[in-house]
């Protein structure tokens, strides 16, 4: 997750249950006088905090519904949290981890609406594009499965290897590998900082850990495409599946998906998340 995955360890605010409200048609104007509809979205991290104060005004002055967020420390929790009903929604994760969570977990949970997605970048230490890399460099990549996946995806269409058809790609799929590039899997918060130290001449970062490093963005020599195959990295906004046609949430999601919830990406992001739920995939 940033990104596509975004990891972040703060403490969890206290829950505030959903208050009982009487229906909405959705998108339907109300009185000024009517009692909103209190809808929970859970996050990780503080990282899309201020998105979220946008989208709560989006949504408080169009649809009458009041948002409250839950953050929680891991990625563990939230969509426990969204299966059992202790919160409404969830955003922080992308297709990927919700479709392979529901694999483990009786697919309980839905995508209602996309958000954003954030390319992973490749930086390197001497290298200006990554055909600049030496024979036998070494590049570190994080070495859980959804990132490593992806990073090994990213090395390919660089053009630094040929990976095995396979969705999500181990080191044991590079079938060529003709600069003999050394991939060192560490865990993803401590990429950044073998490349920083230098002990690896490259890494591919997620955006989160690249920016906490204080690595500039814009010194990738490499930056994930946009493409037909990045469907799976964009991030959602996630209801109970048997809850998903609520129209209180269908509200939110499109409270979400407005200009102003853009303007606000760019400003607090800029070029690190980009709004995908307009884009063709």
């Amino acid at each position: 997750m940033s990104k596509f995955i975004k990891f972040g360890t703060i403490a969890a605010t206290t829950l505030i249950a959903a208050s009982a409200a009487a229906p909405l048609v959705s998108g339907t104007p109300v009185h000024a006088d009517s009692k909103p509809t209190t809808v929970t979205v859970g996050l990780v991290g503080s990282d899309e905090a201020d998105i979220w104060k946008e989208v709560a005004k989006t949504a408080k002055d169009k649809y009458n519904i009041k948002i409250k967020t839950k953050t929680f420390t891991d990625y563990n929790q939230p969509n426990k949290a969204v299966a059992d009903g202790s919160i409404d929604l969830n955003a922080f994760q992308h297709h990927y981890f919700l479709d392979d969570w529901n694999d483990h977990n009786g697919n309980k949970v839905k995508a209602i609406g996309d958000t954003f997605i954030t390319p992973i970048r490749l930086y390197s230490n001497d290298a200006k594009k990554a055909s600049s890399f030496k024979k036998g460099d070494t590049i570190a990549v994080p070495n859980d499965p959804t990132n490593e996946g992806r990073s090994l995806k990213v090395l390919e269409s660089a053009g630094l290897i040929k990976l095995k058809d396979t969705k999500l790609p181990t080191t044991k799929d590079i079938k060529q590998n003709k600069k003999d590039i050394k991939i060192k899997e560490l865990s993803a918060d401590q990429v950044a900082g073998a490349f920083k130290s230098k002990s690896v001449q490259g890494a591919v970062i997620n955006t989160n850990y690249a920016q906490q490093a204080k690595i500039n963005l814009k010194s990738a020599i490499y930056v994930e495409p946009v493409n037909k195959d990045s469907k799976q990295w964009v991030n959602v906004i996630a209801a109970k599946k048997s809850k998903a046609d609520k129209s209180a949430y269908e509200d939110v999601v499109k409270a979400y998906q407005t200009k102003a919830t853009e303007k606000a990406i760019k400003k607090e992001h800029g070029d690190s998340e980009i709004p995908a739920w307009n884009k063709k995939f």
